[in-house]
């Protein structure tokens, strides 16, 4: 068999796409124009994708391949990076077979015979410290605890056996007040189930609650909301089909003429407690955040009026139709069981939806996107600024980098621990296109349009980042964030 690595010549892996496969170390990089702020002392954390090997199949899609942990160290007024990748049995099986063994997105039947039951996490989309341990999360496996200084694997993270699903989202919420992380599992006893499972963590890493309950269909949730006293769940009609897969098809499918169903619940509730709602046939990926005001439960989201996934065909044969993200609000109505939505922002596609993690589930004020710059080009989506919404004005300020460059999704920092909400500062990672490589910027949160406080050179490219989160020295001292 001809091993030989040497990767098919597709636009995917072209550009600034091109695998990068390089884990790299750069001490005190360079600060190229401002200053950076002494009050930030901590580790950011990202986590991406990027090919071990070639791939086994030609139609292989973004958001697969191994993962790679990111690091960057910011500590009186000095940045220094670190990425590593995470080493979990996939890799390892690959790592000795000098190729890659696993097929199709997720699709098991596409594997090479020998990984036949073996691991096909791919350990590529967030990255949260909470209980002391760093967890790297792909939805469609356990976590992978790596080293919080030196990104070293040190193995699957199963919560002592107390998460029984074959699975944990990448998308947990951590409530900072309560010190708790809330995680889910969906398709949670295997590909094709309709089981559903939800957990809480405590702030020692402790499983304290545990729900089961039936999904609709078989579908991707890939991201949820929690308030202070609910959780939201969104199921969008991307669906997963067992005949598909042995027949060696894609994991999901989408169908167009199924509806959305969605899942509120108490934060400690049971399956008997759960509220359901029926929707049009939309999609989302990202949630923002979710508030309960009385009887009504607010979820903000980045919703699209059909299938976000290009890569994910219509069941029925029907050609992908594009539908730009919309930063959107569904209110779901205890008492009288009445579902409504309303674009919040119709003027600008928006995407990453982060916020002051500090109001995670609380009233807040802003929301910080991925979003299109307002000198761009009419009836273009490009989404490649930072923006700052407003829910009180209901305005949106951005900054862009400049062009040939991109962003990828801003991470918010308190200037302080008591510091009022969106006083602080947005950190983000740039694709400088033409020259390959990334820069950091540092960003004041509440004056985006002037510009980086910070912008830090990188001598590498982070070729791509989905998730990451924000993790203060104190914090990782203590384990505790408040």
């Amino acid at each position: 068999m001809n091993d030989t690595v040497r990767f098919p010549d597709i636009p995917l892996y072209q550009g600034w796409g091109a695998p990068h496969r390089l884990e790299s170390e750069a001490i005190d990089m360079e600060v190229i124009a401002g200053e950076i702020p002494r009050e930030l002392s901590g580790t950011l954390y990202r986590c991406g994708p990027d090919r071990q090997y070639p791939p086994r199949t030609q139609d292989d899609i973004f958001i697969d391949g191994e993962g790679m942990a990111h690091l960057f160290r910011i500590d009186s007024g000095h940045i220094d990076y670190c990425c590593r990748w995470v080493r979990n049995e996939r890799f390892l099986l690959q790592q000795r077979a000098h190729r890659s063994l696993f097929g199709r997105y997720r699709n098991r039947y596409t594997n090479d015979p020998s990984v036949a039951g073996k691991g096909m996490g791919t350990a590529n989309t967030n990255i949260v410290w909470h209980g002391r341990r760093l967890l790297v999360l792909k939805e469609d496996s356990l976590p992978i605890e790596v080293h919080p200084e030196t990104l070293a694997t040190l193995g699957e993270w199963n919560f002592a056996g107390k998460v029984h699903s074959v699975s944990i989202t990448a998308h947990p919420k951590l409530d900072l007040k309560r010190n708790e992380l809330l995680m889910f599992s969906y398709q949670a006893r295997g590909d094709c189930t309709r089981d559903f499972a939800y957990y809480i963590a405590d702030a020692s890493g402790a499983i304290v609650h545990e729900t089961w309950f039936e999904m609709p269909y078989p579908g991707m949730v890939h991201d949820f909301a929690v308030s202070e006293s609910h959780i939201v769940v969104p199921f969008f009609p991307l669906i997963t089909d067992m005949t598909v897969l042995k027949a060696g098809g894609p994991f999901y499918r989408w169908y167009p003429a199924e509806h959305s169903y969605y899942a509120v619940l108490p934060r400690r509730g049971s399956h008997a407690d759960v509220r359901w709602f029926r929707g049009p046939t939309v999609s989302a990926g990202h949630m923002m955040n979710a508030v309960t005001a009385g009887n009504e439960v607010h979820l903000d989201l980045c919703l699209y009026q059909g299938n976000c996934f290009d890569f994910f065909p219509s069941a029925d044969g029907s050609p992908f139709k594009p539908a730009p993200p919309l930063l959107t609000r569904l209110t779901f109505n205890l008492a009288t069981e009445a579902m409504s939505s309303r674009v919040l922002l119709p003027a600008s596609p928006a995407e990453m939806p982060k916020l002051d993690d500090r109001y995670m589930g609380r009233p807040y004020r802003y929301g910080y996107v991925i979003c299109r710059p307002p000198d761009a080009r009419t009836g273009t989506v490009g989404m490649s600024a930072i923006g700052r919404y407003d829910h009180e004005s209901g305005t949106l300020t951005s900054w862009s980098p400049g062009d040939d460059s991109g962003v990828q999704e801003p991470v918010f920092v308190p200037r302080a621990p008591d510091a009022a909400e969106g006083d602080g500062y947005l950190l983000v990672l740039v694709n400088r296109l033409r020259e390959m490589r990334s820069d950091l910027a540092i960003l004041d949160a509440s004056r985006l349009e002037q510009g980086p406080v910070a912008l830090v050179r990188m001598p590498t490219r982070v070729r791509s980042t989905f998730h990451g989160m924000w993790v203060p020295s104190a914090t990782l001292t203590s384990g505790l964030y408040s």
